[in-house]
């Protein structure tokens, strides 16, 4: 389990480039900003997604906590 646990942060790691490009729309509305506010524009964008997507790895943990119990 731990091996799994640890190839997923990695894999997790890894593609932290390619899933902080945002969507077409912001990618167009940073372009027109300049390069400084582009990055400021992604680091919000992945500011805003790391709660719902740590909720849902809590939540992922419980449930797989619970399910080994039983």
């Amino acid at each position: 389990m731990k091996a799994l646990l640890s190839l997923l942060v990695l894999i997790l790691c890894s593609v932290s480039g390619v899933m902080a490009q945002g969507c077409a729309v912001c990618t167009k509305t940073a372009e027109g900003f300049g390069a400084s506010a582009a990055s400021s524009l992604n680091t919000g964008i992945l500011y805003l997604a790391a709660i719902p997507v740590g909720f849902m790895g809590t939540m992922a943990y419980l449930w797989l906590k619970r399910s080994k119990q039983k």
